[in-house]
């Protein structure tokens, strides 16, 4: 009964702060620049992680923090939840979203989203989606802003596994990039379409970046892959 309370409580906040951010987001963001759109936009991810801790005290511990580069990056992350949507974009800010054009229709949220040019993507049309996460995707790491890229195409629930796609690898290298890979096992606390969230300790893991040059993007893409499941 604590667990479902707890878990009403942080939706309770969740859906409030978000209406209340994308407002927000709708009457300044026109008046910022891109680059003070990415600095301004991710305060509700940032408070969403804390009233997650203090409504469910699901905490987060991250490891790897030295293997970020300094210069722009492809990210490749396992994909479990909802959480690394939220974390990892404020955590590696500024990153560009790679997501289904849809969202880009919701009322408030999706509205405020499209300011941040997000690369927007029809799965349904997988060739010109791969394309265009090609093509935005460079233009935005020529402007500094790292790309984050879920490499399994879908939610996977904690323990299940799922062949890694190769787009990831693929900017990477015509960008002349590095791949830096992230695990993480949110899924064992908010797990995707489950309401209840279980208390206990997110670990993030990022691991060294790795070099592209010289490399194909199915043998870049199993390294990442490899890096990630041993450390899952």
């Amino acid at each position: 009964m604590l667990v479902f309370l707890r878990s009403l409580f942080f939706y309770f906040g969740f859906f409030i702060s978000l209406l209340v951010s994308s407002c927000l987001c709708l009457l300044i963001g026109p008046f910022l620049s891109i680059q003070n759109r990415y600095r301004f936009f991710p305060c509700w991810n940032h408070f969403i992680i804390f009233w997650l801790k203090l409504s469910c005290s699901i905490k987060v511990r991250v490891t790897g923090k030295d293997n970020i580069p300094p210069l722009p990056v492809v990210i490749i992350s396992n994909h479990q939840s909802p959480w690394e949507t939220i974390f990892l974009y404020y955590y590696f800010s500024p990153v560009s979203a790679i997501l289904k054009k849809e969202l880009l229709r919701l009322p408030f949220f999706g509205w405020a989203l499209s300011l941040l040019k997000p690369i927007a993507i029809d799965r349904k049309q997988k060739f010109k989606s791969r394309r265009a996460v090609i093509e935005h995707g460079k233009e935005r790491l020529n402007k500094g802003i790292s790309v984050l890229i879920f490499p399994e195409g879908t939610r996977v629930p904690y323990g299940e596994d799922r062949t890694y796609q190769s787009g990831g690898a693929t900017l990477s290298i015509e960008a002349g990039v590095k791949l830096l890979p992230v695990a993480h096992n949110a899924g064992l606390f908010w797990p995707s379409g489950k309401f209840l969230k279980r208390p206990g300790t997110i670990d993030v893991v990022i691991g060294p970046a790795i070099e592209t040059q010289g490399k194909n993007a199915r043998e870049l893409t199993r390294t990442a892959e490899h890096w990630i499941k041993q450390a899952l």
